[in-house]
């Protein structure tokens, strides 16, 4: 095992004021940030690591690894590996394919007592209390990924996209049955199948599913898309539906955007993570009233995927495996040099006023995280230092995940 501790560059010296964000609280003065390099069975210093996303439940960190085609389990305590969970015949994972469309498994959520993932053609169910693949629910036939889901606990849904599906389509699943109920397409008002589909999350208190939309003909950079829980129960049971026909639906602009991650934040905030496909803009992170579609802010904070909210800490974390030394995209993937050159951070949101706390250096393809609500331990997936190609000043070693420490 592998220790590297830093100091953060410069140290926000007094309190941060504000009340944004609806989730009071000021923030406290940062203190050293420290990580350990967990080892991952199956991948070393030479591994093109390829993972998705992540989560922590109890004292379990679970990221979905294509690389060795399993879900892999640490115990948040110890740091420790204590399971790759896979599956056989028609339960196991894809694995790496020719890209990430045919790749997986993908995302990852907690689902009552169960773990339901992502999978090319599928989702597949895990029992957590014996790291078993239990069930493969197939979802689609056109051998792509059925990749982010999120889950609406009080009515018993999931919802899980398939972006490279012709048209992306999102499959609604009752999770008592663990039978399919819905399918929703995704062809927009102009009649064109949007460009693919990200993360998604459900608040609870509107009763309101929302999902990152990558281009419409009217927002070809991404859309926000607000859907009434309601409207989706009210769906014909096992019916194939347009998300334009629900009641209540309704996109709203991202600009220039490409979106990824979405993390619900304190009051109406709700939190998009930009990955600009256009050289030199800004990479974003979003922050809108989920109420109104109105945008609050935009934080030079985005160039990654999974970003993360953290209700104990009113922090959000971004995970910007494309942030470049001045903070402008590189493009659509990582050059090695120059001021777009990829160097990935762990960037740190203080939610409450909307301004950015920290960037922390991480390491190769680091575009995943969790956060432990119990330690504030986060842990971050990374590749190796030369593979993929593109991140300078990459200097972990291995691959592996990044712990880090990170309360105040």
């Amino acid at each position: 095992m592998r220790n590297t501790t830093w100091m953060l560059a410069a140290l926000i010296t007094g309190l941060l004021a504000g009340c944004g964000g609806g989730g009071g609280g000021g923030s406290l003065q940062p203190k050293p940030l420290a990580s350990t390099l967990l080892p991952v069975q199956g991948a070393g210093p030479t591994t093109n690591f390829g993972f998705d996303l992540g989560m922590v439940v109890g004292n379990r960190y679970y990221f979905t690894d294509r690389t060795n085609a399993s879900v892999d389990v640490f115990d948040t305590g110890s740091g420790a590996q204590v399971a790759q969970i896979k599956g056989t015949g028609a339960n196991a994972f894809a694995g790496t394919g020719a890209s990430n469309a045919v790749s997986g498994p993908d995302g990852i959520n907690a689902v009552g007592n169960l773990i339901y993932v992502g999978d090319v053609n599928s989702v597949k169910i895990i029992d957590p209390s014996t790291n078993t693949i239990i069930k493969t629910i197939v979802v689609g036939n056109q051998n792509v990924r059925a990749d982010e889901g999120c889950v609406d606990p009080t009515h018993n849904l999931y919802f899980i996209a398939t972006p490279e599906g012709s048209p992306p389509w999102v499959t609604v699943i009752n999770t008592q049955t663990q039978m399919i109920v819905a399918q929703i397409n995704f062809v927009d008002p102009a009649g064109n199948a949007t460009a693919g589909l990200e993360e998604c999350q459900y608040d609870t208190a509107s009763d309101t599913f929302f999902i990152n939309n990558d281009g419409t003909t009217a927002n070809p950079n991404g859309e926000l898309i607000s859907i009434p829980g309601a409207s989706i129960r009210g769906i014909a049971a096992g019916a194939t539906v347009n998300y334009t026909t629900l009641a209540g639906a309704v996109g709203y602009s991202e600009g220039n955007c490409d979106p990824t991650g979405l993390a619900l934040g304190p009051g109406t905030d709700i939190a998009v993570n930009c990955r600009e496909g256009t050289a030199g803009a800004p990479l974003l992170v979003e922050i809108f009233n989920r109420n109104t579609g109105v945008m609050v802010t935009t934080l030079n904070a985005g160039g990654g995927d999974q970003l993360e909210y953290d209700a104990g800490q009113n922090r959000y974390f971004s995970a910007a495996s494309r942030w470049t030394p001045n903070g402008l995209s590189s493009g659509g993937s990582c050059v090695a040099n120059g001021a777009a050159a990829c160097t990935p951070r762990l960037i740190t949101i203080d939610a409450g006023t909307r301004t950015i706390l920290s960037k922390v250096a991480t390491g190769n393809n680091a575009h995943s995280v969790a956060v432990d609500p119990a330690s504030g331990l986060v842990f971050v997936p990374v590749s190796s230092d030369a593979s993929p190609a593109g991140c300078i000043n990459c200097n972990n070693g291995s691959a592996g995940v990044l712990m880090l420490t990170t309360r105040y």
